[in-house]
């Protein structure tokens, strides 16, 4: 509030200064013009009356009382500023509503997309959640966690398509996932399971209804059973990128599908068996689950970001910080503006007590 008041009293002494010839009345709605960038329409109103009272005061000092130009600058001085105080208002009013909105968004967060705890089991955990427009706090990527019976099981998965019709289908095969990880004991039961649960929201159109060529939808997913008592990790991918392990060493290595299969919710093409594929997972190795919004970020050249070389030049051997230098990178390399969503699981085992 400092500067508009300093900005009254400089042209105020500098209209008294130059006589009644030159009148600077009017540079006054400056003050609440500059008001209305960073304060409410109360500070907005009280420098507009200071504004006023400064051309009240150097009008009669410059014996200008009566005169039409004086009062003509007075009236303008006194709708301007009444305008500004208007506007501001309803600026305000607009950042509250917005305030509001976000405020839901980040409950719906918080409700589709649950942080994941940092320890279940011999597991330590970090996520990472990124949405590509930068106000939107859930997107079409998803991820979840549960603790079954000897073991733990997780979910990365990536929705066709961006916008209202992605984040549904999202929060129906994690919803599903929740419902069924502790009641499906087999791996291949579950898959079926979220199959029909994809296969059962086909993609829409902002108005509720299929456009051309999106009346079906389908969900890229990685579904993982980590034994507690087994240093391996069984993993059933349907067309979802490869876990990348990381071993204790420096070593990278693609977890691959040994027979692929296609996404989740493709009805006839869904195959009938899903095949899971087991590989080693030894404490101290780490886990690194991820969305194709990672791979596909490209730098200012058109370059994909080279994930497998960056996880093999860096030394951070625990999830959390993993996963924030991978944040760090990631933003730096796309400078900041991501073309799709991210989500990031690491999982760490950790060796027994």
């Amino acid at each position: 509030m400092v500067l508009p008041l300093a900005l009254i009293a400089v042209i105020v002494a500098a209209d008294v200064l130059n006589g009644p010839r030159i009148h600077l009345g009017p540079l006054l709605i400056v003050a609440p013009a500059i008001t209305a960038s960073f304060a409410g329409p109360g500070s907005v109103a009280l420098i507009g009356l200071v504004a006023v009272a400064a051309e009240v005061l150097t009008g009669a000092f410059d014996r200008w009382s009566g005169v039409a130009e004086f009062e003509t600058q007075l009236s303008s001085l006194v709708l301007i500023s009444g305008l500004i105080v208007f506007f501001t208002a309803v600026r305000q009013r607009h950042r509250r509503e917005l305030k509001a909105a976000r405020s839901v968004a980040e409950t719906a967060q918080r409700a589709l997309m649950r942080p994941l705890p940092e320890r279940i089991g011999p597991l330590c955990i970090a996520s990472l959640y990124l949405t590509a427009e930068q106000e939107a706090k859930v997107g079409g990527d998803l991820f979840g966690a549960a603790r079954i019976a000897g073991g733990t099981r997780l979910i990365i998965g990536d929705v066709r398509g961006k916008g209202l019709a992605a984040v549904d289908t999202s929060a129906l095969v994690v919803g599903a996932f929740r419902a069924a990880a502790h009641l499906r004991s087999a791996l291949p039961d579950l898959l079926s399971f979220l199959d029909g649960a994809a296969e059962a929201e086909p993609a829409r159109t902002g108005d509720g209804d299929p456009g051309p060529g999106e009346g079906e939808g389908f969900v890229t997913a990685a579904v993982l059973d980590i034994p507690d008592e087994e240093p391996r990790v069984r993993v059933a991918n349907r067309g979802h990128p490869p876990p990348l392990l990381l071993t204790p060493g420096g070593g990278v290595t693609e977890l691959r599908a040994g027979t692929p299969a296609p996404p989740l919710g493709l009805g006839e093409l869904s195959p009938d068996e899903n095949d899971v594929d087991a590989f080693p997972f030894h404490p101290g190795d780490l886990l690194l689950l991820y969305t194709d919004g990672v791979i596909e970020a490209r730098d200012a050249t058109g370059t994909f970001y080279p994930l497998a070389e960056r996880l093999a030049s860096w030394r951070e051997d625990d999830p959390a910080p993993l996963v924030e230098r991978l944040h760090e990178d990631l933003r730096a390399y796309v400078d900041g503006s991501l073309d799709d969503d991210v989500a990031v699981i690491a999982i760490k085992r950790m060796p027994a007590r």
